[in-house]
């Protein structure tokens, strides 16, 4: 438009004089000559729009591992067992349940339970323990579909280890039989017992493990089963040996194992652990 009086450049200072063509700001009441550009509206707007940083979504963090309590599940039967029995004689004798409680013997498959439990706490107290040096544990692992459990499973650089307490009086050892004429055979005898259905057992268990190692992708992941018998009488020197593929020994023997070097790396330990507490769960 031709200014009808004179002005002032907003833009740069010019004087503008009454009849030259100008640009007139009708909201500001300015002027602007035409030799400044005038600015573009999308450009100002653009401009006028506050940008906004959306923060980084973070990495969703793996739920923690429910590692278990070494000995609930036996603990819990023992303590099931016993108020059963507690409640069956007070019902039967009112006034005198206490004394009989109190004069009378826990039978030994209720005290069985306690004391399988109470071996099953100190090995796994022991296990805990080996964490600052590469060990990852688990305790009392249910087996799906079956009322059964596993007691502990040990995750180290060395391998995974399926570990069975027993807290047996009298000594392990092999009784072997046959020889030139019949095959030779080896059984676990505890004591005067004979424990083969222990070393049965950890096979079963063993190869349950072994099926979720490859389901996993793990195949060349091994796999040692252990009875680990817990208060036995070892003798001085030696003693520890293997049955069938199942090294029987001590809570400090099976800790050598263990802790030894192994060519398993530690993200990979961790990888296992989590599939193998997937599987296994809590009892």
């Amino acid at each position: 438009m031709r200014l009808r009086y004179a002005g002032t450049c907003r833009d740069c200072g010019v004087d503008l004089d009454a009849g030259v063509r100008a640009v007139y700001d009708r909201s500001t009441k300015t002027v602007t000559c035409v030799a400044c550009p005038v600015p573009d509206a999308a450009v100002e707007a653009a401009e006028a729009v506050e940008v906004v940083s959306i923060p980084a979504i973070p990495e969703p963090r793996p739920a923690p591992i429910e590692t278990g309590a070494a000995g609930a599940s036996a603990r819990r039967e023992y303590e099931r067992r016993s108020a059963k029995r507690e409640t069956r004689i007070r019902d039967a004798h009112p006034r005198l349940g206490g004394l009989i409680l109190a004069l009378s013997d826990e039978p030994q498959t209720t005290t069985a339970w306690a004391r399988g439990a109470k071996g099953e706490e100190v090995l796994g107290r022991g296990l805990d323990s080996l964490s600052d040096r590469g060990v990852l544990a688990l305790h009392d692992r249910r087996i799906p579909r079956t009322p059964t459990n596993i007691d502990h499973i040990a995750v180290s650089a060395a391998g995974v280890f399926v570990i069975d307490a027993k807290r047996y009086k009298g000594r392990p050892h092999v009784v072997t039989t046959g020889g030139l004429f019949r095959p030779r055979t080896s059984t676990l005898v505890v004591g005067s017992r004979v424990s083969t259905k222990l070393v049965d057992g950890v096979h079963k268990q063993v190869t349950l493990v072994r099926a979720v190692l490859d389901n996993a992708g793990f195949p060349d992941v091994a796999v040692r089963g252990m009875l680990c018998f817990v208060d036995a009488d070892w003798p001085l020197f030696g003693g520890s040996f293997a049955i069938d593929g199942v090294d029987v020994l001590w809570p400090k023997k099976a800790a050598e194992q263990l802790v030894a070097p192994g060519p398993i790396q530690t993200d990979v330990v961790s990888e296992i652990h989590r599939a193998l507490a997937g599987a296994f769960p809590v009892a």
